[in-house]
Protein backbone atom coordinates (compact mmCIF):
# COMPACT_ATOMS: atom_id res chain seq x y z
CA UNK A 1 0.00 0.00 0.00
CA UNK A 2 1.28 3.43 -0.91
CA UNK A 3 0.36 6.49 1.11
CA UNK A 4 -0.45 8.24 -2.19
CA UNK A 5 -3.47 5.90 -2.53
CA UNK A 6 -4.92 7.17 0.76
CA UNK A 7 -7.10 9.84 -0.80
CA UNK A 8 -10.04 9.91 1.60
CA UNK A 9 -9.96 12.22 4.63
CA UNK A 10 -12.06 10.41 7.24
CA UNK A 11 -12.98 11.62 10.72
CA UNK A 12 -12.30 8.96 13.36
CA UNK A 13 -15.03 8.99 16.02
CA UNK A 14 -15.19 7.15 19.33
CA UNK A 15 -18.21 6.38 21.54
CA UNK A 16 -18.94 8.63 24.54
CA UNK A 17 -21.72 8.92 27.13
CA UNK A 18 -23.56 12.24 27.02
CA UNK A 19 -25.77 13.39 29.94
CA UNK A 20 -29.44 13.42 28.92
CA UNK A 21 -30.48 16.14 31.42
CA UNK A 22 -32.66 13.73 33.41
CA UNK A 23 -29.93 12.04 35.44
CA UNK A 24 -29.10 9.44 32.81
CA UNK A 25 -26.90 9.29 29.77
CA UNK A 26 -27.25 8.60 26.08
CA UNK A 27 -24.67 7.25 23.68
CA UNK A 28 -22.94 9.78 21.46
CA UNK A 29 -19.84 10.15 19.31
CA UNK A 30 -16.75 12.34 19.71
CA UNK A 31 -14.32 13.16 16.90
CA UNK A 32 -10.77 12.00 17.70
CA UNK A 33 -9.05 13.28 14.58
CA UNK A 34 -8.80 13.02 10.82
CA UNK A 35 -7.01 10.13 9.11
CA UNK A 36 -6.24 9.63 5.43
CA UNK A 37 -7.44 6.33 4.08
CA UNK A 38 -7.93 4.06 1.12
CA UNK A 39 -11.52 2.75 0.75
CA UNK A 40 -12.36 -0.45 -1.09
CA UNK A 41 -16.04 -1.47 -1.24
CA UNK A 42 -16.67 -5.20 -1.04
CA UNK A 43 -19.82 -7.12 -2.01
CA UNK A 44 -22.93 -5.47 -0.53
CA UNK A 45 -26.56 -6.48 -0.15
CA UNK A 46 -29.98 -5.04 0.51
CA UNK A 47 -32.41 -6.25 3.16
CA UNK A 48 -35.59 -5.14 4.91
CA UNK A 49 -35.39 -3.50 8.34
CA UNK A 50 -38.96 -2.96 9.47
CA UNK A 51 -40.79 -1.18 6.67
CA UNK A 52 -37.65 0.28 5.11
CA UNK A 53 -35.01 -1.23 2.87
CA UNK A 54 -31.42 -1.17 4.10
CA UNK A 55 -28.31 -1.31 1.94
CA UNK A 56 -25.29 -2.77 3.78
CA UNK A 57 -21.92 -2.46 2.07
CA UNK A 58 -18.77 -3.84 3.71
CA UNK A 59 -15.53 -1.91 3.17
CA UNK A 60 -11.83 -2.59 3.50
CA UNK A 61 -10.34 0.66 4.82
CA UNK A 62 -6.56 1.08 5.04
CA UNK A 63 -5.03 3.78 7.28
CA UNK A 64 -1.51 4.50 8.53
CA UNK A 65 -0.69 2.59 11.71
CA UNK A 66 -0.76 4.35 15.07
CA UNK A 67 0.67 3.08 18.37
CA UNK A 68 -1.48 0.74 20.46
CA UNK A 69 -3.62 2.82 22.84
CA UNK A 70 -3.19 6.08 20.90
CA UNK A 71 -6.41 8.07 20.30
CA UNK A 72 -5.57 8.10 16.58
CA UNK A 73 -5.65 4.27 16.39
CA UNK A 74 -9.07 2.98 15.28
CA UNK A 75 -10.71 0.12 17.14
CA UNK A 76 -13.73 -2.15 16.69
CA UNK A 77 -16.07 0.11 18.71
CA UNK A 78 -15.16 3.22 16.69
CA UNK A 79 -16.40 4.53 13.37
CA UNK A 80 -15.23 6.66 10.46
CA UNK A 81 -17.29 9.55 9.08
CA UNK A 82 -17.06 11.26 5.69
CA UNK A 83 -19.73 13.96 5.49
CA UNK A 84 -23.04 12.16 6.05
CA UNK A 85 -21.54 8.73 5.38
CA UNK A 86 -20.73 6.56 8.41
CA UNK A 87 -18.53 3.44 8.39
CA UNK A 88 -18.89 1.26 11.51
CA UNK A 89 -15.57 -0.46 12.27
CA UNK A 90 -15.95 -4.20 12.89
CA UNK A 91 -12.31 -5.37 13.06
CA UNK A 92 -8.78 -3.95 12.82
CA UNK A 93 -5.53 -5.74 11.94
CA UNK A 94 -1.97 -4.69 11.10
CA UNK A 95 -0.87 -5.16 7.48
CA UNK A 96 2.27 -4.45 5.49
CA UNK A 97 5.78 -5.80 5.81
CA UNK A 98 6.45 -3.96 9.08
CA UNK A 99 2.84 -3.43 10.16
CA UNK A 100 2.95 0.17 8.98
CA UNK A 101 -0.73 0.12 7.99
CA UNK A 102 -3.99 -0.92 9.64
CA UNK A 103 -6.74 -2.72 7.75
CA UNK A 104 -10.17 -1.86 9.10
CA UNK A 105 -13.13 -3.99 8.14
CA UNK A 106 -16.14 -1.69 8.26
CA UNK A 107 -19.73 -1.56 7.13
CA UNK A 108 -21.77 1.32 5.73
CA UNK A 109 -25.51 1.03 6.24
CA UNK A 110 -27.92 3.24 4.29
CA UNK A 111 -31.73 3.26 4.39
CA UNK A 112 -33.11 3.04 0.85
Amino acid sequence: MKRSLMRWALTLEGPVSVPDGAGGAIAGWQARGVVHASLEPLTGREALAGAAGVSRVPYRIIVAAAPEGAPSRPGPRDRFRHGTRVFEILAVSAVGAAGQFLECRAIEEVTV
